[in-house]
């Protein structure tokens, strides 16, 4: 019966379809989900266990759509959470980040105002039990589900702080995960608006900060999409509309299907469109990010700022399945009002490895802004002022690799009940000096250079040979030549290490906001954003005005 029904659908499906895909098509499509059918109807009557339908059917789905793009999603209905929090920014918990250190999770930030923070829940806490059931060797996503649930409801965690057990109930809230996390003056006339995600909120968020930010004295505007992976294609459309005039194309989009071949036009008059406007931008701004720093630089409306962005074109739907499921998919590309696709990867042209290639460079076209400036496609979107990325020392690569500022932290605030404001606050000579002695203390922590690890495989492939001996005096003075001294070098990226500890302190004191506010002090792309800002005759070169 299952089988006749079976057949039923797909024939249903073959007929429907038939215009759409066409006829040499029919056979294809009707032989793979005979054979799907045929597999299924094999493991229910001879598989030596009881399969796990369910299961197995969920792993093929999310096997097939894997061979398409990472954008393509399976929602079971077991997985509708996930599905809202992509969407609305909104889960059913407690508020918290929590991040796996050594094998046990821990609480690194609670959300001000949120029941974590406001039960006396404390970053640095290490989460023992929820309700009970051990923790330990949970995956932070165990731990993470386990805090999750509906709005009202209670829980009991207990933590380990500074060595000793607590007991927390905590209730739950529906947590929004704010659009913009922080907003304020940089100074007497330049505003800042840091935007994380395009929820269905976005533009609201967007638009009501910066119209307080005026009220404040606002004469010049940052807008920051660092980090920013995107989501709802008409938030984006929506926020471009505050800079742009009513009636400007912000984005079209192209699909297989006709239907999805559209125009995305501003439909209102904008809030501020004449204020001097740039954008940040890196390497993890993608999607609807893009939209916005690609359209205002082709409108030449902004300076775009940072590093170049991720180069994701596609633009995804969601359609709502039986029983509660919903697949999300990618249904077309978009393309900025100079025609150009930011898209980078090529999913349907993969290397030997099955990984996606970069379009080639052959491939790669220029188009022209409204003032006449050169841009290109495929390649996410070039800042008009790119900044080199930071990169840290090995030193710091490898305190950070070991949570060693968030261990030492959780130390340094233990007796401390306040600090200095988030723009005030240093370490000093003193603080760093115990975090030094804080490093010296830990036997575990190993640190050496890339250039000690070369010489160490060039020293096992000498011993191999008979030279060795011949060189061997030589090779052991050039090893402690570039020994590394753990003091010293502690000392020499002191001005690298200490923001990042000062970072993390007055995260504890002010939460997400005051740790941008202090952030400001040592970034230098805000640096540059406000000089050019400050510089007319700049600002106007750059945008070829």
């Amino acid at each position: 019966m299952i089988k006749f029904y079976f057949f039923l659908i797909t024939s249903l499906f073959i007929v429907q379809s038939k215009d759409a895909f066409g006829q040499s098509r029919e056979f294809e499509i009707l032989k793979n989900l005979e054979l799907i059918d045929q597999v299924h109807e094999h493991l229910e009557l001879y598989f030596v266990d009881e399969p796990q339908t369910g299961k197995i059917s969920k792993v093929a789905i999310d096997a097939m759509l894997k061979e398409l793009d990472p954008y393509t999603v399976f929602y079971h209905e077991s997985n509708m959470e996930d599905y809202r929090l992509m969407t609305t920014g909104e889960y059913g918990g407690i508020g918290a980040l929590i991040r796996s250190i050594k094998g046990d999770t821990y609480i690194v930030e609670p959300y001000e105002g949120k029941p974590a923070q406001t039960s006396g829940l404390k970053a640095g806490d290490k989460i023992i039990s929820i309700e009970g059931i051990q923790m330990a060797a949970k995956t932070s996503e165990q731990v993470s589900t386990a805090l999750k649930g509906p709005k009202g409801s209670s829980i009991k965690i207990e933590v380990e702080r500074r060595g000793l057990i607590k007991s927390f109930i905590v209730e739950r809230e529906q947590i929004k995960i704010p659009d913009v996390p922080y907003s304020g003056m940089i100074d007497d006339n330049i505003a800042y608006v840091k935007l994380s995600s395009f929820s269905q909120t976005a533009f609201q968020s967007v638009q009501s900060e910066y119209q307080k930010l005026q009220d404040e004295g606002m004469r010049y505007a940052i807008l920051d999409l660092r980090n920013n992976g995107g989501g709802l294609l008409f938030e984006a459309v929506k926020i471009v509309n505050l800079f742009v005039p009513k009636g400007e194309l912000v984005v079209y989009t192209k699909g297989r299907v006709e239907k999805e071949n559209r125009e995305f036009i501003t439909r209102e008059v904008p809030l501020f469109p004449d204020i001097p406007l740039v954008v940040l931008i890196n390497e993890n701004s993608a999607s609807a990010s893009e939209i916005v720093a690609g359209s205002l630089q082709d409108m030449d409306r902004a300076v775009i700022i940072g590093q170049q962005s991720f180069g994701k074109g596609l633009v995804q739907r969601t359609y709502d399945l039986k029983y509660g499921s919903k697949l999300k998919v990618t249904i077309s590309k978009y393309y900025t009002p100079s025609g150009r696709c930011v898209q980078r990867l090529e999913y349907y042209d993969r290397n030997i490895d099955n990984a996606p290639e970069e379009i080639s460079d052959s491939l790669i076209r220029t188009f022209k802004t409204k003032n006449g400036r050169d841009v290109i496609d495929g390649r996410g979107i070039v800042p008009d002022k790119e900044l080199i990325r930071n990169t840290f020392s090995e030193l710091t690569s490898e305190i950070i690799i070991n949570d060693l500022i968030f261990e030492f932290v959780n130390q340094y605030v233990s007796g401390i009940d306040s600090i200095s404001g988030p723009k005030e606050f240093e370490l000093g000579d003193d603080g760093y000096n115990d975090f030094i002695s804080f490093v010296e203390t830990r036997p575990d922590f190993k640190y050496s250079t890339i250039v000690e690890k070369k010489l160490i495989e060039i020293k096992e492939i000498l011993q191999k040979d008979s030279i060795y001996s011949d060189v061997q005096a030589a090779f052991s003075n050039l090893e402690k030549m570039v020994k590394t001294d753990l003091l010293k070098d502690l000392e020499r990226y002191k001005t690298e290490i200490a923001p990042l500890i000062e970072n993390e302190i007055v995260a504890r004191f002010y939460f997400q906001k005051g740790k941008t506010v202090h952030s400001f002090s040592f970034s230098d792309v805000i640096k540059e954003s406000r000089r050019i800002l400050k510089t007319p005759s700049e600002y106007a070169k750059i945008l070829n005005q």
